[in-house]
């Protein structure tokens, strides 16, 4: 009989004890406390929102005076939707400059997540293309010494797209966060003080 793995399970009832929509936000919130990503005031883009818990957590932690905009062609599931969330339900891959409300942010964030079809190559494959369309609207709209997190599955292709992130960024980490799933492919990237390679360093 299947079983859930148990610390998916602690997770999950974690979550909706404390009022997120799923688990996944113990996983950003991990990586928040381990590396200091949001503040008070800030403005973050989220692509891959749904069902909501990365919104709603980053919507507490930068507080009334910051904004955040999600991005995902699913709808989120917020009760009451804070006054600093803007969601726009469109794919990442159709998005264009006028779809943003705001150009600028201190942190983009991709929680994405492809369609899977059990064969690992194929679905490496298909979270490294929109890995690689976050990273590219990431060097369109962060803000200087900004952070950008993803989560990517193991697979092809990974050395020469941590080697693109690197050549943008001071500081990148690889992390796989407890409430990730033990035998789960996937990990997240976590990048801080964007530097883009045509910017020059004053």
């Amino acid at each position: 009989m299947y079983r859930k793995d148990r610390r998916e399970e602690y997770f999950t009832q974690k979550s909706k004890k404390e009022g997120y929509p799923a688990r996944s936000v113990y996983k950003l919130k991990e990586i928040d406390e381990k590396f200091k990503i949001f503040r008070k005031g800030d403005s973050v883009l989220d692509l891959g929102s749904s069902p909501g818990s990365w919104l709603l957590y980053i919507s507490q932690k930068i507080g009334a005076e910051g904004k955040v905009v999600g991005f995902d062609i699913q709808d989120v599931d917020l009760k009451s939707q804070n006054n600093n969330i803007t969601f726009i339900k469109k794919s990442i891959l159709e998005l264009e400059n006028s779809d943003f409300p705001i150009q600028k942010f201190d942190s983009v964030v991709a929680d994405l997540s492809p369609n899977t079809s059990g064969i690992k190559s194929i679905d490496s494959g298909r979270s490294l293309e929109l890995s690689e369309k976050a990273f590219a609207i990431a060097k369109n709209h962060l803000l200087k010494n900004g952070s950008f997190i993803c989560k990517i599955f193991q697979g092809d292709g990974m050395d020469g797209f941590l080697k693109d992130i690197s050549d943008n960024f001071r500081i990148l980490k690889r992390v796989k966060p407890r409430a990730v799933i033990k035998t789960s492919k996937e990990f997240y990237i976590v990048a801080k003080g964007f530097f883009p390679v045509d910017m020059p360093e004053a």
